[in-house]
């Protein structure tokens, strides 16, 4: 791909996501193509469809937002539990940035197919983070015996979503550190197996 063509899709991309966060309508081919100064075709020739322009989108803003580097201290954590932290931190505090353009796409979802399939792959890509954080407490015993792996992951990725901060942070009035701070005590509590104690109490002592 040419400097220009590579030019002409960078601002193909950053046109598709001023627009949808604009929250005016929905976002047509036509409306990026005029937005641009291009022609329809010449959109076309860059993404042949509008699915597959909304979910270049969404990973573009992800680029552009170094998601890679933040999620660099989940990735190279040296236990479950730092992990599983890491990745809290990480997500909860990308949410506030995210939040225009996933209010766009999932307004459309139920009548639009292609920003469901936009917003769909952006949480995949979440559940994606939950899995592994779950995967590294399996390795390290940590996980409640209680929970199977993937019920796991589907209550991490369930406290980890949008409507969650929306209703914590937007509607009570919670700040984004109470938020974090409370997601990770929330996922600890459900998902962590209980410590050991170091020393096994004296013999006829009780725990608890």
């Amino acid at each position: 791909m040419s400097s220009q063509q590579t030019d002409t899709r960078t601002r193909i991309l950053e046109t598709a996501w001023k627009l949808l966060e604009s929250g005016d309508k929905a976002v047509r081919m036509s409306d990026i193509a005029k937005a641009v100064g291009i022609s329809r075709q010449a959109l076309y020739l860059h993404f042949p469809n509008r699915a597959e322009l909304l979910v270049a989108t969404t990973r573009h803003i992800d680029r552009v937002k170094n998601v890679d580097e933040r999620l660099a201290p989940s990735r190279s954590a040296r236990s479950g539990v730092e992990r599983l932290h890491a990745f809290i931190e990480a997500w909860t505090g990308y949410i506030p940035e995210i939040h225009g353009i996933s209010v766009a796409l999932r307004s459309m979802r139920d009548s639009d197919r292609e920003a469901a399939e936009a917003w769909d792959d952006r949480m995949r890509a979440v559940r994606h983070g939950c899995a592994a954080a779950v995967r590294a407490l399996v390795a390290e015993g940590r996980l409640a015996p209680e929970r199977t792996e993937e019920e796991a992951t589907d209550l991490l990725w369930m406290l980890l979503s949008v409507e969650n901060w929306e209703c914590l942070v937007r509607a009570c009035g919670w700040s984004q550190s109470r938020y974090a701070e409370m997601t990770k005590t929330l996922a600890e509590r459900a998902l962590l197996a209980e410590a050991e104690p170091d020393h096994p109490p004296p013999a006829g002592v009780r725990r608890g």
